[in-house]
């Protein structure tokens, strides 16, 4: 049995600029962090004992006897790509649900890959492990996502990513007194909001729109120099970022229809009135979890306002993919 443990992440400034028809033309910048809340895969040789010879186990139970007959299109794409030859059982858990703005697919990709080079006996690196998830989400499966989550699920930490126009990127640890970056991790509040979305969709109608949105899309990424300006100098107030994130939100809101909604809206609104400096809605949009910047003072009035939501406290995650369980000899038959 193989498990690999993978992040969610969460987004601060820059997104957009992640999607490869930007970068490919403009280049790019991503600010945020991976958290301390995980996708976990389960990986084990199926035992030759039932009529099916695949199991995967995730918000449904699938049972096939070819990859081309599972249905989740990231196991199949994945199986496909790895060639496996053998029966295999896949298990899916999650600390954050599905389709709720954490980067919960990409890690899903991250992690299985991870746990399929393991059972090849291979060391995966981090970059590796991106790539390859960008790769097969981008170009195998065809889906319409950016590049930033797969590197954070498979990194980890608290990064400047910067896309290069030839696709190449690179990863840079923030640098940020603890201090300091205890105090913006103690301001920043995680809400779900209870309604969740097909971020593909979204993410399209923003792709197809970004030759309309340029000046959107510039403004969101020079955030992320002001953002690291800020964190870097302790003479600056942090509530800036609160504001910072509140002015990237009425950008972001503005890339598609399909970004916000009435009800978000009226999270928004109500968390602002209760004292948020600022937040925004997490991934392409839709729904799914936000972010505010909340001094500490005001946190118990916002909760109190959003109390029918749920809260989620994290940490940063500084790890990345790794693979918490290692035993490859109970994986094979004869």
């Amino acid at each position: 049995m193989i498990i690999s443990r993978t992040p969610f992440r969460v987004s601060l400034f820059g997104g957009g600029s992640d999607y490869p028809a930007w970068f490919r033309q403009n280049g790019g910048s991503v600010l945020g962090f991976a958290i301390d809340k995980y996708c976990y895969i389960t990986l084990r040789t199926l035992p030759p004992f039932f009529a099916h010879r695949h199991r995967i186990a995730y918000s449904k139970v699938e049972t096939v006897n070819e990859i081309s007959e599972i249905q989740h299109p990231a196991v199949r794409a994945v199986l496909s790509e790895f060639d496996i030859n053998t029966g295999i059982e896949i298990h899916h858990d999650g600390d954050l649900p599905a389709r709720s703005g954490m980067g919960s697919s990409s890690s899903f990709t991250v992690g299985l890959i991870h746990t399929l080079m393991a059972k090849q006996g291979r060391m995966a690196t981090k970059r590796q492990l991106a790539l390859e998830a960008i790769r097969i989400e981008q170009s195998v499966i065809g889906e319409n996502v950016g590049s930033q989550d797969q590197i954070w699920a498979a990194y980890g930490g608290f990064n400047r990513i910067d896309f290069h126009r030839d696709d190449s990127f690179d990863v840079t640890p923030l640098i940020v007194p603890s201090e300091r970056r205890k105090q913006l991790l103690g301001s920043m509040m995680l809400m779900f909001t209870g309604f969740s979305r097909y971020a593909d969709k979204i993410a399209a109608k923003q792709i197809a729109n970004l030759g309309n949105r340029e000046a959107h899309i510039h403004k969101m990424v020079a955030m992320v120099d002001e953002a690291v300006a800020i964190l870097a100098d302790d003479g600056e107030p942090l509530a800036r970022i609160g504001r910072l994130l509140h002015d990237s939100w009425r950008l972001k809101r503005e890339l598609a229809d399909a970004v916000t909604t009435p009800e978000i809206d009226a999270i928004y609104d109500a968390a602002m009135d209760a004292g948020a400096v600022g937040g925004k809605l997490l991934g392409a949009g839709g729904g799914g979890f936000m972010l505010f910047y909340v001094e500490p003072e005001n946190q118990a009035k916002v909760r109190e306002r959003l109390n029918t939501l749920i809260h989620v406290g994290f940490d940063i995650d500084n790890s990345g993919s790794k693979i918490v369980v290692y035993e490859p000899d109970g994986l094979e038959f004869r």
